[in-house]
């Protein structure tokens, strides 16, 4: 492999860049636990074949990914997740007439609280059995739920993401002036997610035809089989008395998130080791395994059912995921770094939105917000972009919905039984694409000015 090592060190990057995205696009393609396996192959090139020392997979990011999953695991299967999901629905069904604008919010929301967006999944019943039985047209408010519920996911005080992003930018070689790390990143992020979720309900009020202007909606409920499949009852929780173990599960859970918030506020609430507090990585994890023991504890759960539920299922793909993304992207960018900061540091200096651009682009290769943001925010930091600009951008890292292969959409695709939430003919057209950009762009120009006011710009 002399001739690799022998090669001009442009030439080694582009052979390295071109195998890291053929990994991660085969990886995506796959799905699933592909991607991270796929970083493995890019290692083994890098390392056996340019010369290349392995680089640091994003350990803390990934001990944190297992602590919060195992938590919102633990708590669907404590009943604790069907209290929220009641909740939801006695709002969504009290106002149906702004379900396109509430609905948007509840996924959205959920997501904040539990620190992932495949909570979505048992909402779109709910929110497509209230719009049909309203003459709502389906595809708004389930397409803009479907984008806001992944859009909470950089406001989650307990998402991956969200942890990432603070641990990069507090050790940054030249850190972000007044930044304290956690909490102040979710007075960016909170609001100006919120703003982007606004903006996309208030776009999807006005989308498409309304169902009696529909004809060709009216054409196919002619058929009155086709029409009792879509009008049929859906599965409610409401009138449902649960558990009172279920409510002490709800309320455990988000307990330990308000906890983690307030020692996130009031560093001196934290115990101090060599006059310096307890770094919040090592809190969320710790509340996150404690929430779980007394969800053990206090709700008698079945313990071989968490490892079996969604969200723990969609928590260790994602981990995977991290693991392989992160090593192989840290090996190949860590040993050009130099490089490319000449390259494009003065670019993306000069023009701060680039780096927004690339984040997006990157998260759509790697179908995940935390993937992204450890394969490009190290690097983006090492070429000289300014922490206050990857502040304000933070949004930028949800960019999967561009193609519609993401899990919630093509759930929400399969929910929808009056089949206007569609994929299009050039597949591109598709219901989330508007939503998801409308959302996103907002939200950033939102972070981009709340910067400027908190002074990070």
């Amino acid at each position: 492999m002399d001739f690799l090592t022998n090669l001009s060190e442009g030439w080694q990057f582009g052979i390295q860049l071109a195998v890291v995205l053929i990994c991660l696009f085969y990886g995506a393609r796959k799905g699933g636990i592909a991607l991270g396996l796929l970083g493995g192959i890019g290692l083994i090139i890098l390392t056996f074949g340019f010369a290349v020392a392995p680089g640091k997979p994003s350990i803390d990011v990934m001990l944190t990914i297992l602590a919060v999953v195992v938590a919102s695991a633990t708590l669907q299967a404590s009943g604790g997740l069907d209290v929220m999901l009641q909740i939801a629905e006695f709002i969504l069904r009290k106002n149906p007439k702004f379900l396109t604008i509430l609905a948007p919010f509840v996924t959205c929301t959920l997501t904040i609280l539990c620190g992932t967006g495949h909570v979505v999944y048992t909402m779109m019943p709910i929110i497509y059995d209230i719009a049909i039985k309203n003459g709502i047209r389906p595809e708004r408010p389930m397409a803009a739920s479907s984008v806001a519920s992944q859009m909470g996911i950089i406001a989650s005080p307990v998402s991956v993401a969200v942890v990432s992003l603070t641990a990069y930018l507090l050790n940054a070689a030249h850190p972000l002036a007044g930044f304290d790390g956690y909490i102040d990143l979710l007075k960016i992020t909170i609001p100006s997610t919120l703003i982007g979720v606004l903006c996309v309900g208030i776009y999807s009020w006005f989308r498409g035809k309304d169902l009696d202007k529909d004809e060709e909606f009216q054409e196919r409920i002619k058929d009155p089989e086709f029409k009792k499949y879509v009008y049929g009852d859906n599965k409610t929780l409401l009138g449902v008395r649960l558990p009172n173990k279920d409510w002490l599960a709800m309320f455990i859970f988000l307990g330990a998130i308000a906890v983690v918030a307030l020692l996130g506020a009031f560093e001196s609430l934290r115990p101090h080791f060599n006059g310096k507090p307890m770094g919040m990585v090592a809190v969320i994890q710790i509340f996150m395994l404690l929430a779980g023991s007394l969800l053990l504890i206090f709700t008698n759960v079945d313990a071989s059912k968490i490892g079996k539920n969604e969200i723990f299922r969609s928590g260790m793909i994602a981990l995977v995921a991290v693991f392989g993304i992160s090593w192989m992207a840290d090996t190949m960018f860590e040993v050009h770094t130099p490089m490319m900061k000449a390259a494009l540091g003065g670019v993306v200096q000069e023009h701060p939105w680039t780096y927004a651009v690339m984040l997006l682009l990157i998260s759509k290769f790697v179908n995940s917000q935390a993937a992204a943001i450890a394969a490009f925010v190290p690097l983006a930091l090492g070429i000289g972009v300014e922490p206050g600009i990857i502040v304000a951008f933070a949004a930028a890292c949800y960019g999967y919905y561009i193609l519609p292969t993401y899990p919630s959409d093509l759930a929400t695709i399969q929910f929808d039984r009056s089949g206007t939430t569609h994929i299009g003919k050039f597949v591109i057209n598709h219901s989330f694409i508007l939503p998801g950009l409308i959302g996103v762009f907002s939200s950033c120009v939102a972070g981009y000015l709340l910067a400027l006011v908190a002074g990070y710009i």
